[in-house]
């Protein structure tokens, strides 16, 4: 269903594409906006339980593409470091594809906790709390990954094996 890479040896394994996605804070969610135009949409993410959760406002343009359309690609750049003598750029990413849908109950408070550690990890265990269960205006959506590559230019993956 989904293609296979076609340079291989650029593959990143399970454990390495793993590590990108815990690594990274920002992401771009990809879906099928107004019209047919693909829209695109960085946003702040956490990879948990196999699975991709980031928050939303309860409206707005990224909402209605996932609930007309909730097949999506999500993808992170982890290095993209320009090599100028080279005529390129070494680099490390991922792309997921999956469905997105919104959380409820447990799995809302479940993700959202997710990310309040991730990128407020360093606050007060009861303001944490506090700040989780006084969001009702915020939607968590997960998006369940079908299919999970990580792409890395062969200078690294030929570091890697020195």
């Amino acid at each position: 269903m989904f293609r296979e890479m076609r340079r291989k040896k650029q593959l990143l394994s399970a454990e390495d594409t793993r590590a990108v996605m815990d690594r990274c804070t920002a992401g771009t969610l990809a879906c099928m906006g107004d019209e047919g135009f693909p829209y695109s949409v960085p946003l702040s993410y956490i990879y948990h339980n196999d699975k991709i959760y980031f928050h939303s406002a309860k409206a707005g343009h990224k909402v209605d593409a996932i609930m007309k359309e909730p097949k999506v690609s999500f993808s992170v750049i982890d290095e993209d470091t320009i090599v100028s003598a080279e005529y390129t750029s070494y680099f490390r990413s991922v792309i997921a594809f999956g469905t997105a849908r919104i959380v409820e109950g447990d799995e809302w408070v479940e993700g959202f906790k997710a990310l309040v550690e991730k990128y407020s990890g360093d606050q007060p265990e009861e303001a944490k709390l506090k700040e989780i269960m006084g969001c009702k205006e915020s939607l968590i959506i997960a998006i369940d990954i079908e299919h999970i590559t990580g792409k890395e230019a062969l200078e690294y993956a030929k570091a890697k094996k020195k």
